[in-house]
């Protein structure tokens, strides 16, 4: 099975080993994978901020990327939820299909590994006491719920625990928390407030988007819980 990754700007810039995972992760389970250079942004900021014109040339521009692709993967629902956007940029019923062909085979990780792999142990192990957080676009928009939990369910020697009002927003949100960062600093810290009840030493995501917005709050008040993403968790092997 031949997998074309999306590498999501964050990933890129902020968290290369969350690709490296992503990688390595596919290649155990037998996919061959293959790395469009020619990738950008999503175009989520631009579309957000209501530059559609903008947004579409980005959109055509990453439908011509992958046209070749069997299969695109990201470690990020986020990014790929955006990807069911670019049908609606489009009048043409040309691009418009080429929107739902692209839709058709681009998965976030986990929803790849458990709906298209049919896998839920990937053998990974890691000892500790993990929480996990779900992100608004992954669970609200495209839908992803289960699978995560699926996975890290059969991640040998670790332990997980319901975070508390798991489905709130950690106050990320892309220009929401440039916009309104007031606003955002008491979501992320609510957001935390909930982690450290769980007694977690582990908060684990899926969205580079919202771990590096409650990571980085994390380190400002200093507080020691380390934060991974799931690609991370999943390539974890007994050492």
């Amino acid at each position: 099975m031949k997998v074309s990754l999306f590498i999501t700007c964050l990933a890129d810039v902020f968290y290369p080993n969350v690709g490296k995972s992503t990688v390595e992760l596919l290649e155990k389970l037998g996919c061959e994978v293959d790395f469009p250079k020619q990738q950008t942004c999503c175009g989520q900021p631009a579309y957000n901020s209501g530059y559609d014109k903008e947004t579409k040339e980005v959109a055509k521009h990453m439908i011509n990327t992958f046209e070749h692709a069997e299969y695109v993967v990201a470690p990020s629902g986020s990014c790929i939820a955006m990807f069911h956007e670019y049908e609606h940029l489009f009048h043409e019923e040309e691009w418009k299909e080429k929107a739902r062909n692209l839709v058709r085979k681009s998965y976030e990780l986990t929803q790849f590994l458990v709906d298209v792999l049919k896998v839920e142990k990937v053998n990974a192990c890691l000892k500790g006491c993990a929480t996990y957080h779900k992100s608004c676009h992954m669970t609200r928009l495209l839908g992803v719920r289960d699978a995560p939990m699926k996975l890290l369910g059969n991640v040998s020697d670790l332990q997980t625990v319901q975070l508390p009002h798991d489905y709130d927003c950690c106050g990320f949100g892309g220009t929401f928390s440039v916009k309104m960062a007031p606003i955002s600093e008491q979501m992320v810290d609510e957001k935390i407030k909930h982690i450290e009840k769980t007694e977690a030493d582990i908060l684990i995501g899926s969205d580079c988007g919202c771990l590096m917005n409650i990571g980085g709050r994390i380190n400002r008040l200093r507080k020691p819980i380390q934060v991974m993403h799931i690609a991370e968790i999943l390539n974890k092997e007994m050492e």
